[in-house]
C-alpha cells in the first residue's frame, strides 16, 4: 500500500462532498457552503485525485454520483451526521447543565410530562431535554443521556433496567358511562356489551406490539373472540386512543400504566369493575447510556424517574422490581 492510500481524507473536502452528494449540484452546494463554484470544484478533484475514481458524473445540465460516489456518500452521511451530534452535545455543556433523555411520544404524553411539573417544582439546577419518537436509538447515541424504552424482556440491552409492566384494560369517559346508565347509549354492564359500542383500536405499523396490545387479544380471553363492535377507529399512537376515549369517542383498550393517574383522577373510567385487566409481555425500561457523562444531574433525573416508576408499580399492585 502506497503513502497515498494510507493517508486520511480530509473532513472540508468530505462536507462539500456531502453537499454536492445531497444537491447533485455544484452551484448549488457552493451557495450552502458559502463558498464560490470553482472551489467547490477543486475540492471535489481533489477528493477525486485522494482516491483515484471519479465520484460524480458530470453531464450538460445533471450531475449524478458514480458507483464509488454513492458508496462514499453511504459511508460519509452517517460518519458527518454523528461528529455533528457530538459538537452539539460538547457545545451544549458549556452553558447550564442538561440531562438528554428519549422515548416514545405516547409515554412522554401520558406518563413522563404529567410528572415532570412536579419535579420542576423543586427547581433542580438543570434543564430535561426530552426527544419523543418511537424510532429505535443506537446506544453509542452521543446526544443522549437516558432512554425510556417498552420493549419484550428479552429484547431490552443488558443495562435496561426494569421500571413496570404492562396491563391493559378497558377504560371510557365518565360521560360515556353516565350516558349507558341513563339509557342513552347502551348499556356496558358486561364484555359482551361492547358489540354495540365504537372500540378505538391502536394500529401503529412501526411497533412490533401487534396481537399483544390489540383489542382481539383481549377479548378471546373474555370468550368473545367473535365479537364484532359496532365501529372501529383505528389510530397510530397510544395517547390518541387515550385522546379518543377522553372526548367519548369510544372505549379504548388502554395501557394502565400510562392511565392510571387519569382514572385515579376520575377522567376515565375502568369498566367492568376492573376485573378484566390483561398482562402483556412487554415492560417499560429505564436505559442510562453507556456514553453518557456520569454527573449529579444525570444522577437525580434517574432517580427522579425511579421513584415515580415505583409509585406506578403500587398502584397498579405490582411487586418491586428484582
Amino acid at each position: 500500500m502506497n503513502q497515498r492510500q494510507q493517508r486520511p481524507l480530509g473532513l472540508d473536502n468530505l462536507r462539500t462532498f456531502e453537499a454536492v452528494a445531497r444537491r447533485l449540484s455544484f452551484s448549488a452546494a457552493a451557495d450552502e457552503l458559502h463558498l464560490t463554484q470553482p472551489a467547490v470544484s477543486r475540492q471535489i478533484k481533489a477528493l477525486e485525485d485522494e482516491l483515484g475514481t471519479p465520484l460524480f458524473v458530470r453531464g450538460t445540465r445533471r450531475v449524478e454520483l458514480s458507483p464509488a460516489g454513492a458508496t462514499l456518500r453511504h459511508a460519509t452521511l452517517p460518519l458527518l451526521e454523528h461528529l455533528d451530534r457530538v459538537v452539539r452535545e460538547i457545545r451544549s455543556r458549556r452553558g447550564r447543565p442538561q440531562v438528554s433523555l428519549s422515548t416514545f411520544a405516547s409515554f412522554a404524553t401520558l406518563w413522563l410530562l404529567p410528572r415532570l411539573a412536579e419535579f420542576q417544582k423543586s427547581q433542580p439546577p438543570f434543564d430535561i431535554r426530552i426527544a419523543a419518537y418511537d424510532r429505535l436509538n443506537d446506544l453509542d447515541e452521543p446526544e443522549l443521556d437516558l432512554l425510556l424504552r417498552y420493549c419484550l424482556p428479552e429484547d431490552a440491552p443488558p443495562m435496561a433496567e426494569r421500571l413496570f409492566g404492562e396491563l391493559l384494560a378497558p377504560v371510557a369517559s365518565p360521560r360515556l358511562l353516565e350516558q349507558s346508565r341513563n339509557g342513552q347509549v347502551p348499556a356496558l354492564d358486561a364484555p359482551g356489551d361492547l358489540a354495540r359500542h365504537v372500540l378505538l383500536e391502536e394500529d401503529d405499523p412501526r411497533t412490533t406490539s401487534g396481537f399483544r396490545v390489540s383489542w382481539r387479544r383481549w377479548l378471546a380471553g373474555q370468550d368473545l373472540a367473535l365479537l364484532e363492535p359496532r365501529g372501529w377507529i383505528y389510530l397510530n399512537y397510544t395517547h390518541q386512543q387515550v385522546q379518543g376515549a377522553l372526548a367519548g369517542q369510544g372505549i379504548a383498550l388502554a395501557r394502565m400504566p400510562l392511565v392510571h393517574d387519569l382514572i385515579e383522577r376520575g377522567e376515565l373510567v375502568e369498566l367492568f369493575g376492573g376485573q378484566r385487566r390483561l398482562a402483556s409481555e412487554p415492560a417499560y425500561f429505564l436505559i442510562e447510556m453507556p456514553l453518557a457523562i456520569r454527573r449529579a444531574e444525570l444522577n437525580e433525573c434517574a432517580d427522579w424517574i425511579r421513584t415515580e416508576a415505583a409509585r406506578t408499580r403500587a398502584a397498579l399492585g405490582e411487586p418491586a422490581t428484582r
